[in-house]
């Protein structure tokens, strides 16, 4: 994280003392270079997977930041590609390396679109959302697609309880629960709070058919469950 392109230590210590919003005007111009951007693998992964499911027109990347997202619906689809983010700077930086690409600036819980996508995605943005605002999220994603339209998002199979990765994701959350708790305003942003099956349910009852496709070219665990499996929600 702390190469000469990315942010300092100080400069990640103002962002995460500011707003969501905030925050990410400040980190915007170094985003990149941090490892919470959606690493090459997993965008490329993830469009060999949609390739299979299509064909798509018009596409959504919902919460896209920087755009790294809006590539994979360059390559699945045939129309339009858009993608809507809160904060002025990440989409400053889309623009930059998306010029073609329909960008808008709004909440992804007031989302301002009619039903005209085929195809929505987000990659790396649910931890932005308390668990009680996801219904309210995939009620926003729902709205914006066409009857038939598609949601989809990879989603990691959990670390192992015990593991290295297990106690970094529970001690950051703990973290930003303290610092929430002390500090105004709030900065959101959890790992652990996003579970599958309570995902599923929300999605379910906001009108999706669900169902989970492996994300084959990131590999299977020991026990032979995938790494990694796409969330495909099909609107009703």
């Amino acid at each position: 994280m702390f190469t000469p392109q990315g942010p300092s230590l100080r400069e990640l210590t103002v962002q995460a003392l500011s707003s969501v919003e905030h925050g990410y005007d400040l980190l915007a111009d170094k985003f990149d270079a941090t490892p919470f951007r959606t690493s090459d693998r997993l965008l490329t992964a993830v469009t060999h997977t949609l390739e299979r499911l299509g064909p798509f027109d018009s596409g959504l990347d919902v919460c896209c930041g920087t755009g790294a997202g809006l590539g994979v619906l360059r390559a699945v689809c045939a129309g339009r590609v858009t993608g809507v983010d809160f904060s002025t700077g990440m989409l400053t930086r889309a623009r930059e390396a998306h010029p073609t690409a329909d960008l808008v600036r709004a909440d992804a819980l007031a989302l301002p679109f009619a039903p005209v996508f085929d195809l929505a995605v987000s990659f790396g943005a649910f931890g932005h959302f308390l668990p009680e605002e996801q219904r309210t999220l995939f009620a926003q994603v729902h709205a914006s697609l066409r009857p038939g339209g598609t949601f989809a998002f990879p989603v990691a199979a959990p670390p192992p309880v015990g593991s290295r990765l297990y106690w970094t994701l529970w001690g950051f959350d703990a973290t930003m629960r303290v610092r929430n708790a002390l500090w105004r305003p709030p900065f959101v942003m959890y790992y652990r709070t996003f579970r599958l099956a309570d995902v599923r349910g929300s999605l379910e009852e906001t009108g999706f058919d669900v169902s989970l496709t492996p994300v084959e070219t990131l590999g299977r665990r020991d026990d032979g469950s995938p790494r990694c499996r796409l969330v495909v929600a099909r609107k009703r």
